[in-house]
Parts: structure tokens; C-alpha cells; sequence
């Protein structure tokens, strides 16, 4: 059975005060094929377009928030559709499961020498994908209406139901809670944050045996389904566009969203001056009493399709180096995510992610079960918030999709 490392975020962004340089260049990228597949956010779309200008004719992006149903059945034919994918902590661990990414030692060895070895990410030994940012969900909220109900700024989620039921008493908004609750990918993101928060652990220690329907799992369910009572009837279609376009047009003024998502909710663009201006972000709350950040770390980075030629391999390679060296770092990108390059200087949007850094929140776990466990929670939590099952027969419902799923992939007997 392979177990994969946590990334220590910790010494990555120990980089950030590196003088090394990451050549990377935007020179020759060769005369094989690039196809990215990715999320959608602005830093990936940046890292995207210099890769895709590095390549040259023909090469191309798909940037989509589908692409973690998209990554592996598009690198799985042979050739494979895509040579790249844009991976964060949780999706590497599909391509690595289905065999459809290669090792990138000798593509470091012959052109990556500068890249600084924090970046690279390895499992049992090899390298398989170069991160190039650091990410967490964060609490995101409207200074001025906390202001006007005369409260602090929520550090903890008992707190936000707090200070959500004074704004809606005070008439201020109806619906003051925002969250990526979309059934699926990110409402299992959301449990796998509480659960965290509540001092809870995933599987028994040293196996793959899951172990969240207890205290914990009930304490995380239920803090979810109060804080639903604050959202849009529609939170189950909401993910990360949809619920930063509810915050854009006003009708939130608290949420738990993604660092690299922060600066469009900041820039005057597709909200009004009274939004963005007081929109501000600070570091992860708490749930409970066991005083650990109810969120996850994460990092982004690029790997390289197993099932494509030396050439386009090598090609991929240049040209994801490209994408993500410091040439990317302008006064218009610094702001767009926690770059781990050098010569990344954080901004005010950053202070979320960086806050999650100080605080020592938990990298999101990377096993090769648990993505088993993650589709398990995301296709049955919306029994419980809808109020069709208790939490204990939702967790027992969880538990037992992931036990099939696992017995079915080997890693259970």
C-alpha cells in the first residue's frame, strides 16, 4: 500500500525569503505539444497563459471547474488528451492511483536543476509534480456590517452564527452566511474542514479503516446544517463561483473561502464600492473547544501525462517552468495567490493564507484513500442538511459507501 507525504507548507514558504533564482525562462519550450487541464481561478489562468505563450502554436488551456471529473479520463488514452494537470493536495492523488502521471526526476535533472527544492513534491521518493502556491479557505467578511450589528471580527463559527443572526435581526440581509456547499467535491471540503476543527481523525491510526462516525463526525454535521440556516435556500448549487457572485452582489457578509479567491472579491470589479471596500479576510476559525483551525492547507502545482512522447513531455515541462518562474510576478499577479517563487512579496489579500500557515493548520491528508472517503461524504451529506436522515445514520451511511469503495480498490480486505 503507498502512503503520500504531506507537503510541509511551512518549508515551502520558507522560500518566499530565497534569493535563489528559478530561471524557468520563456526561451525555447521545444516542438512538442502542451494541453493543460486546470481550475479556473486567476492565479492558475496566469500560470496557464505564460505556459501557453511559452509553447507556442497549438498549445492550449483548459481551465474548468469540472476538471477534477475531466483530469483523469483525459490522461488515461494513449496518446493522453492532456499532458499536464494543474493538481492540488486531494486530485494528485487520483492521477497518481490511476498510473496516468509520470516522475519528473530526469525532466529535473536535465532542466529543472534551479527549481528550489522546497517545490518539488515527492512520493515514495520520486517527484511528482512542482507546486507553485499555497492556498487555504479562510474567513472572508464585510467590515461595515460587522460595524453596524457592533461586533468583532468571528473567530470561531459559533461566533459567526452569532453575529449572522444580529444582521438578519437588524434587517441588514436575509441570507448573511455564504460557503461552497455544493453537493459533491466541496461540500465534502467543508466537512473535511469541520471534522478537522473538532479534533476529529479520518482512519483508524496505521490503516485504512474509517473512523468519523462519532462525537466529532455528529459535531461537524450539525455545525454545518446551523450555519446552512443562514445561507441561500439554493447553498446546495453554490460552489466557489457561484457563492463568491452571491458575495459580489452583496447578500453576504461572512463566509469561509479560498485565499485564491479573495483578490477578485477585493478588486472593484463586478461589485459595488460599499462591497469591496469593506470586504476583508482574516485567519481560520474554530469550531468547538479543541481549539484546532476548522481548515485545511493546501498547495498547487503541475504535473506532467505519463501516456504522452518524450518530446511533449519535455515541452510540457519547459513550459510549465515558464508559467510558474518568478517572471510571472507582476504588480498585477503578486496579489493572486501565496506564490511559493522567489521574489514573492505577500499582500493584504494573502493574509488569510498566511494567517492558516502561523496558525498550523492541517495539510489536507494525502493517502490514496482518501479520495474514496471524500466522494463518500460529498454524494451523502445533503441527506442530513435537508433533514432526510439523523447525523449518526448519514455518518453510517458514509462510512459504508467508503468501505465498499476501498474494499473494491484494494485498500480494504
Amino acid at each position: 500500500m503507498t502512503f503520500i507525504r504531506n507537503f510541509a507548507l511551512g518549508s515551502a514558504l520558507a522560500v518566499l525569503s530565497t534569493t535563489t533564482a528559478f530561471a524557468g525562462g520563456h526561451a525555447d519550450c521545444g516542438d512538442g505539444r502542451l494541453s493543460i487541464i486546470g481550475n479556473e481561478f486567476p492565479a492558475i489562468q496566469t500560470v496557464a497563459a505564460a505556459a501557453v505563450a511559452c509553447a507556442g502554436d497549438g498549445a492550449e488551456s483548459n481551465l474548468t471547474a469540472d476538471h477534477q471529473s475531466l483530469n483523469v479520463p483525459g490522461m488515461t488514452g494513449n496518446p493522453a488528451e492532456y499532458t499536464t494537470a494543474i493538481v492540488a493536495n486531494s486530485s494528485i492523488v487520483a492521477l497518481i492511483n490511476e498510473d496516468v502521471i509520470r516522475p519528473l526526476d530526469d525532466l529535473v535533472a536535465a532542466f529543472g536543476q534551479d527549481i528550489p527544492r522546497q517545490q518539488l513534491i515527492t512520493v515514495d521518493g520520486q517527484i511528482m509534480a512542482v507546486a507553485f502556491m499555497a492556498n487555504s479557505q479562510n474567513l472572508v467578511y464585510r467590515a461595515d456590517v460587522l460595524e453596524e450589528i457592533g461586533v468583532d471580527v468571528p473567530t470561531s463559527y459559533e461566533e459567526v452564527l452569532e453575529a449572522a443572526e444580529m444582521i438578519r435581526a437588524a434587517g441588514i440581509m436575509e441570507n448573511p452566511v455564504g460557503g461552497a456547499y455544493a453537493a459533491g467535491w466541496n461540500l465534502a471540503q467543508e466537512f473535511t474542514n469541520m471534522y478537522l476543527g473538532t479534533g476529529g481523525a479520518f482512519f483508524e491510526p496505521g490503516t485504512a479503516e474509517v473512523g468519523i462516525n462519532n462525537a466529532q463526525g455528529v459535531e461537524a454535521l450539525e455545525m454545518m446544517k446551523a450555519l446552512t440556516e443562514y445561507m441561500n435556500p439554493d447553498y446546495l448549487t453554490h460552489d466557489s463561483n457561484a457563492t463568491s457572485a452571491e458575495w459580489e452582489a452583496g447578500n453576504v457578509a461572512l463566509m469561509n473561502m479560498w485565499g485564491s479567491r479573495t483578490g477578485v472579491l477585493m478588486d472593484a470589479e463586478g461589485s459595488a464600492p460599499e462591497v469591496y471596500e469593506n470586504t476583508m479576510t482574516s485567519g481560520p476559525l474554530t469550531v468547538g473547544d479543541s481549539g484546532r483551525p476548522a481548515n485545511t492547507l493546501w498547495w498547487d502545482g503541475w504535473t506532467v501525462a505519463k501516456n504522452i512522447s518524450d518530446a511533449d513531455a519535455e515541452t510540457t515541462f519547459k513550459a510549465m517552468m515558464a508559467g510558474v518562474s518568478p517572471d510571472i510576478l507582476t504588480d498585477e499577479t503578486m496579489d493572486q495567490a501565496v506564490w511559493l517563487m522567489p521574489n514573492f512579496e505577500p499582500q493584504p489579500v494573502n493574509t488569510g493564507v498566511l494567517a492558516s500557515v502561523a496558525a498550523g493548520s492541517t495539510p489536507y491528508p494525502m493517502v490514496p484513500f482518501q479520495g474514496l472517503l471524500h466522494t463518500a461524504l460529498g454524494d451523502n451529506i445533503a441527506d442530513f442538511l435537508q433533514g432526510n436522515e439523523s447525523a449518526e445514520q448519514t455518518l453510517a451511511d458514509i462510512e459504508a459507501a467508503y468501505t465498499a469503495a476501498a474494499r473494491e480498490k484494494g485498500f480494504l480486505q
